[in-house]
């Protein structure tokens, strides 16, 4: 690993109370070049900008993926990854499906430490607080061509945040778009899945929604995952989700958000939802919330959902009794090392491993 720390830090600029969320990027960034069948030397050097022709092939044919992860650090200053051997064996399926090379662990795992201790700096301490963390993989090679391309970037950038919109949001419920199809690449966090995405988010917008709840692509009869969450519906005291599939993202959150829930001893169904269950469990009074999770977010709850011309107003419980909000707060306490994990998802970044 090569790494060239920079001679101009930024860090005296940084005002963590008025962060712009993956707005504001640290003093540094991870790059690994693949060329002629392999990858080259990790490299850790300046965050800044490179030269790339329009002919670029992930401009014309789209094979990009990437990741999104967290940093903490406790109120003893210590940094913290969470599950990120989950992130990387992810990475490499959607690098698979878009025919693009995987990476190696030494490169995401061993490389994303080094970089997060040399700017550990750049994490805020504090409640809410985190380093967002970019992987990404890219087709580099300047060719007009409908094929894989024979050169790649991998890189890993970061931002410090703050705890992203929590406020209650409205969703639609889609009965038209979906976010993908058997056969396609719903799995992969692949870049063209979020552009496709925007314009149905934008008509959602429009109606006064802020997301859309994606329904299958064949019936739209069933929840899928709502705007770039994985869904979460309680009705009466038992927690829904649907299965992961080739349409659905195999979510980090939404697995630790199960596995949490079943330690709790909660009743937790990982089966298909109708969306006429939810509907009719709405009207019957036994739809007590509705959540989405991921990792920017880590949870949020929906206030109400428009189905075919009706806005439909769901419950907004207290904290107190929300199922959402109190694995959210478990959740955020094992990440940033406030309480016990008894699963060993926190991964402890030491100080100076980037040298060893």
């Amino acid at each position: 690993m090569i790494i060239q720390k920079t001679s101009n830090s930024r860090i005296q600029n940084l005002d963590k109370d008025n962060i712009s969320f993956g707005s504001t990027f640290i003093d540094h960034m991870l790059v690994c070049e693949y060329e002629n069948g392999k990858w080259g030397e990790v490299r850790i050097m300046p965050y800044g900008s490179f030269s790339f022709s329009p002919a670029m092939m992930c401009l014309n044919y789209g094979q990009a993926c990437f990741e999104g992860m967290k940093a903490y650090k406790d109120q003893k200053g210590q940094v913290f990854l969470f599950r990120p051997e989950k992130n990387f064996e992810r990475i490499n399926k959607s690098a698979k499906r878009l025919a693009m090379p995987e990476v190696t662990r030494e490169m995401f795992v061993e490389g994303l430490k080094a970089l997060v201790d040399i700017d550990r700096a750049w994490i805020p301490q504090g409640e809410g607080f985190s380093l967002y963390i970019r992987p990404l993989i890219f087709a580099t090679e300047e060719a007009l061509m409908a094929r894989e391309s024979n050169k790649y970037m991998f890189a890993i950038i970061a931002s410090p945040a703050k705890a992203y919109y929590s406020a209650p949001v409205s969703v639609l419920i889609s009965d038209y778009y979906s976010r993908a199809a058997n056969g396609g690449i719903g799995f992969a966090k692949a870049a063209g899945n979020y552009a496709a995405a925007f314009y149905p988010t934008q008509l959602a917008n429009e109606a006064g929604y802020e997301q859309i709840i994606w329904t299958d692509d064949a019936t739209h009869g069933y929840f899928e995952e709502s705007g770039t969450m994985n869904v979460f519906v309680r009705v009466e005291d038992t927690i829904y989700t649907p299965p992961v599939s080739e349409r659905i993202l195999d979510g980090i959150t939404r697995d630790s958000f199960i596995e949490l829930a079943k330690r709790r001893g909660m009743e937790v169904v990982v089966d298909k939802i109708p969306v006429q269950f939810v509907i009719n469990a709405h009207k019957e009074g036994t739809l007590k919330e509705i959540w989405g999770v991921g990792t920017a977010v880590v949870s949020n709850r929906f206030k109400a959902m428009g189905y075919k011309g009706e806005r439909l107003t769901l419950p907004l419980l207290s904290d107190e009794e929300s199922y959402a909000e109190n694995l959210k707060k478990e959740l955020i306490g094992i990440q940033s090392n406030q309480q016990e994990d008894p699963f060993g998802w926190r991964v402890l970044v030491e100080e100076g491993v980037a040298h060893k």
